[in-house]
């Protein structure tokens, strides 16, 4: 780490300082990777399939291959339903069964409830079920990673196209920035909920159905902070003298301008990042966002509003939104302070 640090330049040792005194934007920078770390590993913590199964002296492993009740001295040629009390007791005859801590997938039927779905937090259910017996932890785990996963998505490919975008408005200028701004002033307010209702009527919604949908509205955000750093930067001295010598405006708005933008695009990632997860839950739970049965905070957040006796539905989504949301709000801090310029190095 302290070479790492060594070979940085003053400018880059002076914002990682800056972000480390940042105690609480670094710890929540920590527990943001470490939550992400853990949902990646959702199928080895939550599974209704066993990790790994030694059977006759043979190793099989059902979390990555599906295997036929048959080879293990069944009678069907279905796959293997390792819940099952029969095929069990046949595997722990001749070998044995290595669960995962939670023994249910995110779509799993726990038929064996002692209370009417959806039930209260046991020792086998953590976190209870909801309304069709479904392990509600499980279905968090796999819910937060796809919200993560959708929102870091979301939130790169936007930024892409938003800072290609500003950086050719802005360094251009002229009538072009003057159509390109009310281009983008039509563009933002078409309704996008009504775009959303009328799509889902003639397509399926999907992870990648969704994501294209809200990328055509979500590049605007970062387009006003690259133009208005890219109009500012283009008449400063360095530049004229750069197209003085005969530099392509390519390379200067990649060499010479763009890095003075990224500092703005770098504080508002967070915050889009933020507001991508909110869309993706709020599309959730008005029914519009993934296919009936994906795991969704969204969804969790219907069930615990139509189930209102349950509360533990609607507090665990209530909760884990609102800890993911803040966590990535003190990230952000943490960056906007590292890419200050104002404050000094401690």
């Amino acid at each position: 780490m302290n070479f790492f640090f060594r070979n940085l330049s003053s400018v880059s040792k002076r914002r990682l300082t800056n972000f480390y005194s940042n105690k609480r934007g670094y710890v929540s920078s920590i527990i943001i990777l470490i939550i992400l770390a853990i949902t990646c590993f959702s199928e080895l913590i939550a599974n209704d399939k066993p990790l790994l199964v030694r059977f006759k002296d043979n190793f099989y492993y059902p979390i990555i291959f599906d295997y036929k009740e048959i080879e293990f001295g069944g009678d069907f040629l279905t796959y293997a339903d390792y819940r099952d009390p029969y095929l069990e007791e046949l595997i722990n005859e001749d070998g044995w069964m290595l669960w995962p801590v939670v023994r249910y997938s995110f779509d799993t039927i726990n038929y064996n409830l002692d209370k009417p779905a959806p039930s209260p937090p046991t020792k086998e259910n953590w976190l209870g079920t909801d309304s069709q017996a479904r392990d509600v932890f499980a279905r968090l785990l796999y819910g937060l990673r796809i919200s993560l996963v959708f929102g870091f998505i979301l939130t790169i490919i936007s930024s892409v196209f938003g800072v290609i975008a500003g950086a050719v408005q802005g360094y251009f200028g002229g009538w072009f920035d003057l159509l390109f701004q009310r281009f983008i002033e039509i563009w933002a307010g078409l309704p996008q909920l009504f775009i959303l209702i009328i799509v889902s009527s003639f397509l399926t919604p999907g992870f990648w159905t969704l994501l294209i949908i809200l990328l055509l509205f979500s590049w605007t955000s970062l387009v006003p902070v690259v133009r208005a750093e890219f109009l500012r930067t283009r008449n400063l001295d360095y530049i004229r003298a750069a197209k003085s010598l005969g530099v392509s405006d390519t390379s200067i708005m990649i060499r010479h301008v763009l890095p003075n933008a990224m500092v703005a695009t770098l504080t508002f990632l967070p915050f889009i990042l933020s507001s991508s997860i909110i869309a993706l839950t709020s599309l959730d739970f008005l029914g519009l966002g993934l296919p009936p049965g994906s795991p969704s905070l969204g969804e969790m957040l219907r069930q615990g509003k139509d189930n209102l006796q349950a509360p533990w539905l609607g507090i665990t989504a209530f909760l884990t939104l609102a800890i993911t949301l803040t966590l990535l709000v003190f990230v952000g801090e943490a960056i906007r302070d590292a890419f200050d310029p104002r404050k000094d190095m401690r």
